[in-house]
């Protein structure tokens, strides 16, 4: 389950749009072909609705009574908004609503040739549905199932042809949303996965090929971007809307981890991430956390029971994230050796007015004080002993962000704090002061992310643009995983974990082999 930020309803796509996308009609199925969706509720409705505007003949069917007919009454107002929006004309709206039915039975499906599954999320349940469709419709139907947890070659397994058989995960809500994942099963035919690739492109998605894994390409590297907020959480480092502030106005993310969960359901959330882990066998990279499973126990689910991490109350105000009280700038600093990611800091000080004057050494700024800043690793503060450091978090734009994050050490003076705090209000940036954690809350996040990622491509998931086209698309990242390690580099995120595996050893912060490969490759050495 996934859930974006968008500036367009979710009515507003139109037939001219998809019109406008090619399509090959020897690796797609025919405009004049029906399409059949099974199960009316809120994504059903929503592939209906993208299958119909594209020109094909759609029919539903939900085995609730009455339920098929009230979809297409549904349908049908949406349709009204778009012609009254000016989003589709009138004679569109007419030749649409008269290619969309409803069924009673299912044999009234028999001439399908794709049938889209939408049902509740129960592997029984579905595959009881398919072998009963599989009795009505012809040999060379395409069955698909939107499932988004569970797996598509068992729901196939119990079939006669299984080689027809494909996931199509769309997001909600789908007639907005571009990204399907097309998901091949264990017996899934190439030729099937291909045709069903080219007709949701030409219906205007932007799909991606995945095998079938758990929780595919997004709901399997996703994991981190909530795991690793919780685990800062759960260690008293910051609280829930400092955090969300942090991935958010530093890390460039459009939603915070808790402010996000609270909108798809901490329930939700909390059974995608559950599902994924016990699918792999109970893998640390994947363990749940504790502090939303009572969170879930205690019945606050986010913005539908009105109480998550945050209150949905009328008249409740949401929690401001910590920020420094102003500080004054110092006048200079030296900056030793190269900042990485962080260099582009440097020209921003300059043009704040800040003297800077460069010096060897191992990446750091030297403050005025004698106090050591430093871009994040995996190592803490209070590791340097009688040594005052103090540490900032990565950002995807420095100059964009609108805060940088920064965590101290026991034995870091309130004098070189305020006077971190002050460089980077020089530059126009809010700042947050968080606890001594290891790898901060952006930095851990994204190598996490990318580790996750580079994984899943070295298993032969998806290739890489597929993973970062999938991320960017169905859960709105400023940046590809890939392509963000790649910006930062593939050894300082391999470093990163492994000092993050050296204080948490239980395996969750291993690097995987496919990162470290990749560092070796940027390092001009073998693996």
């Amino acid at each position: 389950m996934s859930a974006n930020v968008t500036v367009r309803g979710s009515d507003d796509v139109t037939a001219s749009e998809t019109a406008a996308v090619a399509q090959d009609s020897t690796a797609a199925v025919g405009r004049d072909r029906t399409v059949a969706v099974v199960g009316t509720g809120t994504m059903g409705q929503g592939i209906a609705q993208v299958a119909l505007v594209a020109g094909h003949p759609v029919r539903l069917y939900d085995s609730a009574p009455g339920r098929a007919a009230e979809a297409v009454a549904a349908l049908t107002s949406r349709l009204d908004r778009l012609v009254e929006k000016g989003r589709l004309d009138a004679a569109a709206r007419e030749a649409a609503v008269g290619r969309l039915h409803a069924a009673d039975d299912p044999a009234e499906l028999a001439d399908a040739a794709l049938v889209i599954e939408a049902i509740v999320e129960d592997l029984a349940v579905k595959q009881r549905l398919f072998a009963d469709l599989e009795k009505i419709v012809g040999d060379d139907t395409v069955l698909a199932t939107n499932t988004s947890s569970l797996s598509v070659t068992a729901i196939a397994g119990g079939l006669r042809l299984p080689g027809r058989f494909v996931g199509l995960h769309f997001f909600n809500p789908a007639p907005l949303l571009p990204l399907v994942e097309v998901v091949s099963g264990f017996a899934t035919d190439p030729d099937v996965a291909t045709r069903a690739y080219g007709t949701v492109k030409g219906w205007g998605k932007t799909p991606v090929r995945c095998a079938d894994t758990p929780g595919f390409i997004v709901n399997r590297v996703a994991r981190p971007f909530y795991a690793e907020a919780l685990r800062v959480f759960e260690e008293g480092a910051a609280d829930p809307a400092t955090i969300d502030a942090a991935l958010r106005d530093c890390g460039g993310f459009r939603m915070g981890p808790f402010e996000l969960t609270d909108l798809i359901g901490q329930d939700v959330n909390e059974a995608v991430t559950r599902s994924v882990w016990e699918s792999f066998h109970q893998d640390p990279k994947f363990t749940p956390s504790l502090a939303q499973r009572r969170l879930v126990e205690s019945g606050r689910l986010g913005r539908k029971s009105g109480h998550g991490w945050f209150s949905y109350a009328d008249g409740a105000e949401r929690p401001a994230p910590h920020t420094a009280e102003p500080a004054g700038a110092p006048e200079r600093i030296v900056v030793r050796g190269d900042l990485g990611p962080a260099e582009p800091l440097i020209g921003l000080f300059e043009e704040a007015g800040i003297k800077v004057r460069r010096r060897g050494g191992h990446g750091y700024v030297q403050l005025p004080g004698g106090a050591r800043l430093g871009l994040a690793g995996g190592e803490t503060a209070f590791e340097y002993q009688g040594e005052e450091v103090i540490h900032f978090d990565l950002a995807l734009d420095y100059a964009r962000a609108s805060r940088i994050v920064l965590s101290t050490g026991e034995h870091t003076s309130a004098e070189s704090l305020a006077e971190a705090v002050g460089l980077f209000q020089a530059l126009g940036k809010q700042v947050s002061v968080i606890g001594d954690v290891a790898g901060m809350v952006v930095a851990r996040t994204v190598a996490m992310l990318a580790d996750l990622a580079a994984d899943a491509v070295a298993r032969g998931v998806a290739t890489a643009e597929d993973v970062d086209t999938a991320m960017r698309l169905g859960v709105n990242y400023p940046a590809g995983p890939l392509e963000w390690a790649g910006k930062v580099g593939h050894a300082r995120v391999r470093d990163l974990l492994a000092e993050l595996h050296t204080r948490y050893p239980t395996g969750r912060y291993a690097p995987s082999p496919a990162t470290a490969r990749q560092a070796c490759v940027e390092e001009g050495q073998d693996f």
